[in-house]
């Protein structure tokens, strides 16, 4: 990090005051692309403090010295200090993924200036564009309500999961566009849960149909052909998930109208475009298992018995296995009792 502010520093783009470095956003090409902003409107609406050391009001710290012993701080070529907010980022994503990455995400709130300044830190240190894509995902709500640990309302996917299979959850995540608040109710949930099980449903009138149709003279492939086209520009519209998602749902409504006298390679066409749609959003992805009764047995009693080794490490991995199985346990004064969840 020092290293980085140095060539900023030496560049004539970053300058020190009594120990602090600050980056000039006069010397960044293009400040404000990212989140559309003017600097001449941003300087306007800037707070001045007569007492600022720092050329102009929106200039960042690149490095902040030490105010008092009870701060942690490094040695650097300014003194005692420790990184600005934003450096670290660019410095980390210039160590593991090069001068220029590919995505970059992140949370609305932190397009700027968090992202700006990146931006800004990165390219003058660099000479290249720092990202190529930029993707900012909305927050999520709770029952409409801004989810936060103050309101009491905050969750963790770990809390999902206790009665939601991660399939579900993915459903539900993909069901929004990414750019646009996530609302978490009981409610939306249950639909979504209801929305997955149609999907299989389809998914398994279809493989019916596989075992009884045949071939014809009459078959009509178009409407496969018309959604694709419509699912993959979807995709490729800012990777709009919720809208490649209602494609699913149509192509499920359309072949639930099939039957025994459709057309064998219809039938096949269906089958292998609901598997590419679901390839690509990950779902789907379960299997019918006629020995999944069995091998979920085995497994509870090979838990069974590294519980009564001791083996605690061990009993834990397989409870690991089994959920994500979706197999759900209880322990109970008569044995373990399994569940499909």
């Amino acid at each position: 990090m020092i290293e980085f502010v140095k060539v900023l520093e030496e560049k004539g783009i970053a300058y020190n005051v009594d120990g602090n470095v600050y980056f000039d956003i006069t010397k960044a090409k293009d400040y404000g692309k990212l989140s559309k902003k003017n600097i001449d409107d941003l300087r306007a609406g800037a707070r001045i403090d007569i007492s600022d050391e720092k050329k102009n009001p929106l200039d960042f710290a690149l490095w902040k010295k030490r105010k008092d012993e009870s701060e942690p701080a490094w040695e650097s070529p300014w003194g005692m200090g420790r990184p600005g907010w934003h450096l670290e980022c660019s410095v980390m994503a210039k160590k593991y993924l090069g001068d220029t990455i590919d995505i970059h995400a992140g949370g609305e709130d932190l397009q700027f200036p968090h992202h700006e300044n990146e931006i800004a830190q990165s390219e003058c240190c660099n000479d290249k564009v720092f990202a190529n894509y930029w993707m900012h995902n909305g927050m999520i709500n709770v029952d409409n309500e801004k989810m936060s640990k103050s309101k009491g309302n905050f969750f963790t996917v770990k809390d999902i999961q206790k009665e939601y299979n991660l399939e579900v959850i993915r459903l539900w995540i993909l069901s929004t566009h990414y750019r646009n608040p996530l609302n978490f109710s009981r409610e939306v949930m249950e639909q979504t849960k209801n929305g997955l099980e149609r999907m299989y449903n389809g998914k398994e009138h279809l493989e019916r149909l596989l075992e009884i149709c045949e071939e014809r003279e009459d078959g009509d492939i178009s409407r496969l052909v018309e959604l694709k086209k419509e699912f993959l520009e979807s995709m490729d519209d800012d990777l709009n998930t919720a809208d490649a998602i209602s494609k699913v749902y149509e192509l499920i409504r359309y072949t639930n109208t099939f039957d025994e006298n459709t057309d064998l390679k219809v039938v096949k066409g269906a089958v292998k475009l609901l598997s590419d749609f679901a390839s690509v959003l990950g779902l789907l992805y379960k299997e019918e298992d006629d020995n999944l009764d069995e091998k979920v047995e085995k497994l509870i009693e090979e838990r069974e018995e590294a519980r009564k080794n001791k083996d605690f490490k061990r009993a834990d991995e397989i409870r690991d296995i089994l959920k994500e199985m979706n197999i759900e346990l209880k322990d109970t004064r008569n044995g373990v009792v399994w569940k499909r969840v």
